[in-house]
């Protein structure tokens, strides 16, 4: 949903993209941008769509997605605030490999293709973030597709876990860990699958879970059983 766009521009140097721009450009960019809300479980991109437009998530979360050959959705990432994609489309001129779906309610900016490529041309530091994004995309498909081909199914769950979680007051915790049925189409495995290696976790004691909350209680060994680490 499009709503006119009244933010003040100096509120845009809150986004790392932006934060180097000076007041014209900030106010510039605004010609080219408009201010979206999405409702949870929305498809605010799909695969095979021309690519118009850069997205920036202001608030909430989505997934990144592809349908495997089997027809069903394999996930790709999650994303959160100050993320952005729809880029790597524009710069070839492709249409979009991968759908977006938003998991939360979202607040997103949507900046058409003419105000992304005067971003490139205009700002050099804006250029190097997306550059440094597209080179963090590849990196976590060198992750994945190691996962899938070396990684058994344990391993492959205590590095999602892993890379979810975020230290608060000296314990490792993933506040909100998505539901087994999507850490499986993360993960290639089957929701059965994730769900034995969650309790094997807890019965040896490595983590917690309280409900979707999830308390790393030995990090060590479930670094030792992420090969990437």
């Amino acid at each position: 949903m499009a709503t006119k766009f009244s933010l003040n521009p100096l509120i845009l140097k809150n986004i790392p993209l932006f934060s180097s721009f000076s007041d014209a450009q900030l106010n510039s960019l605004l010609n080219y941008a408009q201010f979206r809300k999405y409702p949870r479980g929305t498809y605010i991109v799909r695969a095979g769509e021309e690519t118009d437009a850069l997205y920036i998530i202001l608030s909430g979360r989505v997934k990144v997605l592809i349908p495997n050959e089997e027809g069903r959705e394999v996930i790709l990432t999650a994303m959160g605030p100050n993320e952005f994609f729809g880029e790597m489309g524009m710069l070839d001129d492709q249409p979009r490999s991968a759908s977006v779906e938003a998991i939360e309610p979202c607040e997103m900016l949507r900046i058409s293709k003419a105000g992304f490529m005067d971003t490139l041309r205009n700002n050099f530091d804006a250029a190097m973030l997306i550059i440094r994004n597209l080179v963090k995309h590849l990196r976590e498909a060198d992750r994945k597709i190691e996962s899938l081909a070396l990684v058994d199914v344990s391993g492959r769950v205590a590095r999602l876990l892993m890379e979810m979680a975020e230290e608060i007051d000296g314990k490792w915790i993933v506040q909100r860990a998505p539901p087994k049925q999507e850490i499986a189409r993360m993960i290639g495995a089957s929701r059965e699958m994730v769900s034995r290696v969650v309790k094997d976790l807890q019965r040896r004691g490595f983590i917690e879970a309280e409900g979707r909350r999830i308390i790393v209680l030995d990090r060590q060994t479930m670094m030792r059983r992420t090969p990437s680490h």
